[in-house]
């Protein structure tokens, strides 16, 4: 298996192309994922390939479209429906909650739903309250769902494989921020099972527990804590559903202090959810309370100065660490 550096947006390209090779079932659709590659430029060049009956542009209309890949889905197609910005989510959660999720059980597990629903999330681009929401929290609510969210090309590959090969309905999550962020990818095929955490960073004196984004946010904190003398062991869940509740709890048992961070609005999210699994299940281990750092409870604003602030950083996560482990 030879490796080699590429974009996080070329491996995603790279997955859907040998997907797309290796089943005829798989197509994608969505705003502007044809000629012009989407908004991103992700997409680029797959039309070329596989023409525009198996990369299709479709109108505004995120609850059409989206019921059509539900509709396929249902009768043996293997679609990646397109939504360009995570917040147009609230479009289409008729068709994701209450048709993709629940179709195998309401016929008694005689349909299957095998489809993938991209789309972004991440703030700090300067696009405003409407396009920069990380929204991963409400599909990660809803039973008959699965939810990737990976930090790296290498896990955005293997993620993606493993999304279009599920008999399940995936909400995949790329984070715009990270499209030209580089890592080493193999040439070969590989898939990552769903529901295992990756320990991205071993340590041995506090646990950082962060999702997407957050993830390179938490390292390059972990990298300023060892310089003060504390190892920070920094874990991706890279599913929020199925969750690798075992892998957060023995960390945290491990280093007996734990710091959940998400780009998701800290009110009843992603965070409240992970810190809960925590502090349940490595309770008599703790030395300190499990703490959370999302963003602000706000609309993410225009303004840059405002924008930066809404979202923790590596100095806000390395702050709040070095007060949990009584270095402040």
């Amino acid at each position: 298996m030879s490796d080699r550096e590429i974009t996080f947006a070329e491996a995603i390209r790279e997955a859907l192309a040998e997907e797309m090779r290796r089943d005829a079932r798989v197509f994608i659709f969505g705003e502007d994922v044809a000629e012009a590659g989407t908004p991103f430029k992700v997409l680029s060049g797959l039309v070329e390939e596989f023409g525009t009956a198996r990369v299709i542009d479709t109108p505004i209309s995120e609850p059409g479209f989206s019921g059509i890949g539900v509709g396929a889905a249902m009768t043996g197609m293997r679609p990646v429906v397109d939504l360009m910005f995570g917040d147009f989510l609230t479009l289409a959660m008729d068709q994701i909650a209450n048709q993709a999720a629940k179709v195998h059980y309401m016929s008694g597990g005689k349909l299957n739903v095998p489809m993938v629903f991209r789309t972004t999330m991440g703030a700090t681009r300067r696009s405003a309250a409407q396009h920069s929401q990380s929204l991963h929290a409400w599909v990660s609510h809803i039973p008959g769902l699965k939810v990737a969210i990976p930090s790296t090309p290498y896990d955005a590959k293997g993620l993606l494989k493993t999304a279009i090969r599920d008999n399940n309905p995936v909400v995949f999550f790329e984070d715009k921020m990270m499209f030209k962020m580089k890592g080493v990818v193999p040439t070969d095929d590989y898939t990552i099972p769903f529901g295992v955490a990756d320990v991205k960073r071993a340590g041995s004196d506090i646990t950082l527990v962060a999702t997407s984004s957050m993830v390179q946010v938490a390292l390059g904190a972990a990298e300023m804590l060892a310089q003060i003398g504390i190892g920070a062991e920094v874990i991706d869940p890279r599913t929020t559903l199925p969750l690798d509740k075992k892998t957060c709890i023995e960390s945290a048992k491990k280093t007996s202090r734990a710091i959940v961070i998400d780009e998701g609005y800290e009110q009843y999210g992603v965070t409240a959810e992970i810190a809960s699994v925590i502090a349940e299940g490595a309770f008599y281990y703790l030395d300190a309370p499990v703490k959370r750092m999302g963003a602000l409870n706000v609309p993410v604003p225009f303004s840059p100065t405002l924008e930066d602030v809404t979202v923790p950083t590596e100095q806000t996560v390395f702050e709040m660490a070095r007060m949990l482990c009584g270095k402040s």
